[in-house]
């Protein structure tokens, strides 16, 4: 979760949501994300909204967290209305989930389910630090119904962690993921950085390495954007640290999807690969297919039917709106056909299913005979749909504008 908030109408103050929205519920799977704001420490490229305990005034703290959580899933309920599907997937991202005590987070998973429902077999996950997890907590979490964690490895070098801030020694991620195995989860995936000032080729090689001898079935490997207002931009700023260079980025890219492939994890969106199609992450397929989801928490995006809303960003006014039983939202807007249209193209089309051409209008269409051409994209005649090739996967963001233009 970013910490800005984009400008939007005011939401209304009961969490009310449109006739139009509701109208097509059960038509997507329903999604929860759960924000959880706590970090022990600021990591250098971090703009997420997230918080230590010293950035948090007194009677804001990680102990309180779920008791707020608890009362927006109880206004979600009361907007969704009785129509509203089971919840097929639920994500607990951050910040730092783990942080919160795994009573905590078995509490609002049980909240969802009282609320909501859960349907049968639906994906829980939580992402974790691989200092924040051990045995008896993992153990206690599955216990509690997660069934899939994304652990951020980010790096196997130690001059690299140290430069993202990161406080786990390069080994301790395997060691969690193998202790999440032996906990029972379903699906354990590691998630990496690369083109971290300072990281070479052999530093990436030996990361990806070090993940796929972890045995996880999923890897996400990200490529590492220098946000504004981070601390890592001050330094970049100052000279202290080189941009990520646009070529080596291209090349780190390549060497992770031949080491992967090869390993047998195969991509299903650019920055994500997996065992199986069971391995894949079904929540973030939700968002990439413009599903339904309610997000939970400080700063927390959500979206109903073309409605999509945005809570606001600091936990202390997150938890004040829902203890006067008002809606956290901070603003909201509803999508117009053409903007659903135009995210339909840019999200779908990262995904290894393709887009469907439908979508195109002809000069789109012209663009993507063009692409074709360019050896960015290739048409899979039967499904009427355009897939990127792995070298436009590298100009994935080139290849929307020209197919939206």
């Amino acid at each position: 979760m970013p910490a800005r908030l984009p400008d939007g109408a005011p939401a209304p103050a009961d969490g009310a949501l449109p006739e139009s929205a509701l109208a097509t519920l059960g038509e997507r799977p329903l999604g929860v994300y759960v924000h959880v704001p706590f970090c022990a420490t600021r990591c250098g490229y971090c703009d997420f909204n997230t918080y230590t305990a010293e950035e948090l005034p007194g009677g804001v703290n990680r102990g309180s967290y779920a008791a707020s959580a608890i009362a927006e899933l109880r206004l979600a309920r009361r907007a969704l209305g009785p129509d509203a599907p089971a919840v097929s997937t639920v994500f607990f991202g951050g910040g730092t989930p783990t942080l919160l005590a795994p009573g905590d987070l078995a509490a609002i998973l049980g909240a969802i389910d009282d609320e909501l429902g859960l349907a049968p077999g639906a994906e829980v996950t939580t992402e974790a630090n691989p200092e924040s997890v051990t045995p008896t907590s993992l153990a206690a979490l599955r216990e509690a119904g997660l069934t899939r964690i994304s652990l951020g490895m980010q790096s196997a070098a130690d001059h690299v962690l140290a430069t993202l801030d990161r406080r786990h020694t390069p080994g301790r991620p395997g060691a969690a993921a193998q202790e999440a195995r032996a906990a029972g989860f379903e699906h354990v995936s590691l998630d990496l950085i690369y083109g971290t000032p300072g990281e070479t080729d052999d530093d990436w090689r030996a990361s990806v390495d070090a993940a796929l001898a972890a045995g996880p079935d999923h890897v996400s490997a990200y490529a590492l954007t220098i946000e504004p207002g981070t601390r890592m931009h001050a330094r970049v700023r100052r000279g202290e640290l080189p941009l990520p260079d646009e070529d080596a980025l291209a090349d780190r890219y390549e060497i992770a999807d031949e080491a992967l492939s090869a390993a047998g994890l195969s991509w299903y969106e650019i920055s994500n690969w997996a065992a199986t199609d069971d391995a894949r992450c079904a929540h973030n397929l939700n968002y990439w297919r413009g599903g339904d989801w309610w997000g939970v928490g400080p700063g927390a995006h959500s979206h109903v039917g073309g409605v999509r809303w945005w809570n606001v960003l600091h936990p202390s006014a997150y938890a004040t709106a829902l203890s006067e039983q008002r809606s956290p939202a901070a603003g909201r807007e509803l999508l117009d056909a053409e903007t659903r249209r135009f995210e339909r193209i840019m999200l779908e089309l990262r995904l290894a299913d393709g887009l469907d051409r439908a979508l195109l209008r002809p000069d789109g269409r012209a663009a993507a005979e063009r692409a074709v051409a360019d050896g960015l994209t290739v048409i899979d005649a039967e499904a009427d749909r355009l897939l990127l090739t792995r070298r436009g996967r590298l100009l994935a963001d080139a290849v929307v504008r020209d197919l939206v233009d």
